[in-house]
């Protein structure tokens, strides 16, 4: 019995220890090719390619496999990565909804909105620590300290829970108490914004660009006459144009749509989304699926121009 105890138990170690090496190595390997979605140039490829890969990546966080530093990889590439297929396919399913005016589509892909960014923000939390998953919730006073004492250590996990709970507020407009979070968005973005100018932005552009995207969202929420800021907002979208020197095209995308309409001025609208289509996506190999959304998205507008300026 001891000899056949002592089989299985070594058997046991050997079948976990072999998970553990294939979830450690596999997490770095997956962390590593994460770029080659980003650079990918047909939208309807990485479309279909992008959940399924999640979902891969999701099998392997969910084994237990591992160690602390393979689940920190996993987490890190599904963060961003739900966040990411919501905001470039998702939203997209749900913004064309709304321009057809199709009230079952717009309802629908509203709710799967909701759904991918809270996953985002589920895995960003998990990064965060048990801090965050309450207090970020609690009081006003609660979530301002909470947000001061984080440092950059933490900036990627805070920029892409800031990130989906905005997001996650834009998708749930009909109920009051998620409004009550837009200013906690706002004080992330800027407590990220004052870590980046104290140590210095991260190498990569787009995440440095990240704060300034979302800020220039909010301060575009509103017509200026019920409290939004458009030179503020221009101001946000035209510092993350400046970080990524005029490449990320997204930013301008959303500058001329939400900054347009937010001032009526039909001719910043037309010409900044002309200036997203004169820029070839390849301008930023590294981010040309992210270009070729902007290019989607300006294209629409465009389209839209007369019922949206009549």
């Amino acid at each position: 019995m001891r000899s056949l105890a002592l089989v299985l138990s070594t058997g046991l170690l050997a079948a976990c220890s072999a998970g553990d090496l294939a979830v450690n190595s596999t997490s770095q390997i997956l962390l590593a090719a994460q770029p080659s979605l980003q650079q990918e140039a047909d939208y309807d490829l990485a479309r279909q390619a992008i959940p399924g890969a999640l979902k891969t990546v999701e099998g392997f966080w969910i084994t237990g496999y591992g160690n602390s530093d393979a689940h920190a990889r996993l987490e890190k590439i599904l963060t961003e990565g739900f966040c990411q297929y919501a905001t470039g396919f998702v939203e997209d399913d749900w913004e064309e909804a709304k321009f057809k005016k199709d009230l079952p589509a717009i309802e629908y892909h509203n709710a799967r909105a909701t759904h991918v960014f809270t996953r985002c923000l589920n895995y960003a939390l998990r990064t965060l620590g048990p801090r965050w998953q309450k207090e970020l919730f609690g009081t006003t006073d609660e979530a301002t300290k909470l947000i001061k004492d984080t440092g950059s250590g933490q900036r990627f996990a805070m920029l892409f829970a800031g990130n989906a709970l905005g997001s996650l507020i834009n998708h749930n407009l009909n109920r009051p108490e998620m409004l009550s979070y837009v200013s906690t968005v706002q004080m992330i973005m800027e407590h990220i914004v004052e870590l980046d100018k104290k140590n210095g932005p991260p190498a990569n552009k787009v995440h440095a660009a990240l704060p300034y995207v979302a800020l220039g969202m909010i301060a575009s929420t509103k017509p200026k006459s019920m409290g939004g800021d458009p030179d503020a907002a221009k101001a946000y979208f035209q510092k993350a144009l400046d970080i990524t020197e005029g490449k990320f095209l997204l930013a301008r995308a959303f500058m001329a749509y939400r900054v347009g309409l937010q001032t009526n001025d039909q001719k910043f609208f037309h010409e900044e989304l002309v200036k997203v289509l004169d820029t070839p996506p390849s301008v930023w190999p590294e981010q040309r699926l992210a270009n070729e959304i902007a290019h989607r998205r300006a294209r629409r507008y465009l389209s839209h121009e007369k019922e949206l300026f009549q």
